[in-house]
């Protein structure tokens, strides 16, 4: 519980205490605006995520930057409002010598930007949420949703209830919800679950939950009226937790809810209590502890320069995100390096280059104290998430633990199928011609 008070505390204090870099900073430094929200009801998520990216700078810096070169930031409070997160793009992005890139963790946020991002050439990361189709670097060159997307991640639980059921084939006449938060968000993965509730013959029954998620009564009597075999929550902030324990009083059980990646963290379960005991949710980190996590600790918040006023919020899953995040921000940086000058300054265009380009294989996750944390990311001009790989968690009333060993990787055939169809027709519409940039 003192984890989720902290949250609150956390929140308040550090959203000034995260902007001080700023006034520090050089254009000798490479710099990363911050759009972040430590306020309201998706407060946690994005404290503990920014928190995390923020440890994780404090870390390099201390440790002498990219071969010499410091990173320096500046946050903008969104409250993960789509408007305000424009405003806070703008406002950023010509500070400090340019934006290197930009990540703004909102799907709503990341569709206000994408042509701004594109015509501005700064990268954007989307990191396991946003637009799935904007995998193919042809035709969003400047877009990046790393590791994973929402289209994999739908494939992925329909194979992980499929192989729950006995086989894909087994799915035959089951009945699935969706409930979902009525947003960009929550209907990013239904091109993936309606097709295959066709190809396998399952019923999908699609359940919205209007913003934030604190009234869910009439969408649990449905379920309960419905009696599906699963139910897959595709919730966010405080949405989860009451999701949880309105489950509970309504009497379905825990065991059929399978949870979005961001209805799974601690900052969801602990506040459900009981009723969150044998959840499970996809997650494309694997919960445990790191070398990494261990040097935040004794290098940084030992040091008085962490960013959460908790520091047992360290390795929680939203920080640990939130240090993959900046893992992946950086080892493209020191990829466009290797091309365009190590020690060097890197503009956001040499940048893309680096994200386009990466190869952070188990080899090297072994040297940056990650080895396991996240799947291997390779990308390419045509691949520019560069894995698909996901993993199935459970929280046992304590903590989070994996419960499939290996990753797990859905009907790429089918995802990839969508993703050519979607994007070219983007393209048509703006009248791109898809290509690879050098």
């Amino acid at each position: 519980m003192k984890l989720i008070k902290s949250v609150i505390l956390s929140t308040a204090i550090l959203g000034a205490f995260g902007s001080v870099p700023l006034a520090q900073a050089q254009t000798s430094e490479q710099y990363i605006p911050i759009l972040s929200y430590r306020v309201g009801p998706y407060a946690a998520g994005g404290s503990g995520f920014y928190g995390g990216a923020i440890d994780y700078f404090n870390l390099i810096n201390a440790k002498g930057g990219l071969n010499g070169v410091k990173i320096s930031w500046e946050e903008c409070e969104t409250e993960y409002n789509p408007s305000r997160g424009v405003e806070c793009y703008e406002r950023l992005k010509k500070n400090n010598g340019g934006a290197s890139l930009v990540e703004p963790l909102s799907t709503g946020i990341a569709y206000g930007i994408l042509d701004r991002v594109a015509e501005d050439k700064i990268p954007m990361t989307t990191l396991g949420y946003g637009r799935s189709d904007a995998a193919n670097g042809k035709v969003f060159p400047y877009i990046f949703p790393l590791i994973t997307s929402y289209w994999n991640q739908a494939a992925a639980m329909t194979k992980y209830l499929g192989d729950k059921s006995g086989g894909m084939e087994k799915l035959k006449g089951k009945k699935i919800v969706h409930l979902y938060h009525d947003s960009a968000f929550g209907k990013e993965p239904l091109p993936v679950l309606e097709a295959q509730a066709k190809q396998y013959g399952f019923e999908l029954i699609k359940i919205p939950v209007a913003h934030p998620g604190n009234e869910q009564q009439s969408q649990w009597l449905q379920i309960r009226q419905a009696n599906p075999d699963y139910v897959i929550l595709w919730g966010w902030g405080v949405m989860n937790a009451v999701a949880l324990k309105t489950a509970q009083r309504n009497g379905f059980s825990r065991d059929k809810i399978l949870g979005v990646w961001w209805a799974g963290s601690e900052e969801d379960t602990v506040p459900a209590g009981d009723a969150a005991k044998g959840y499970t949710t996809m997650t494309f980190n694997t919960p445990g502890n790191y070398a990494v996590l261990d040097e935040i600790r004794t290098k940084v918040y030992a040091a008085g320069k962490g960013n959460l006023s908790d520091k047992s919020r360290v390795g929680s899953v939203y920080h640990m995100r939130g240090v993959t995040a900046a893992m992946l921000w950086t080892e493209a940086i020191l990829k466009a390096q290797e091309k365009f000058g190590k020690g060097k300054l890197m503009t956001s265009e040499q940048i893309r280059w680096g994200f386009e380009n990466l190869d952070v294989n188990e080899a090297r996750q072994k040297t940056l104290g990650a080895m396991g944390m996240f799947p291997p990311v390779k990308t390419s001009c045509e691949d520019h998430e560069g894995s698909g790989a996901v993993k199935v968690q459970q929280w046992n009333g304590d903590k989070w633990i994996a419960v499939t060993p290996n990753w797990i990787v859905g009907d790429k055939a089918l995802t990839r199928a969508l993703l050519e169809e979607s994007s070219a027709k983007y393209a048509a519409e703006k009248k791109i011609t898809p290509g690879c940039l050098k």
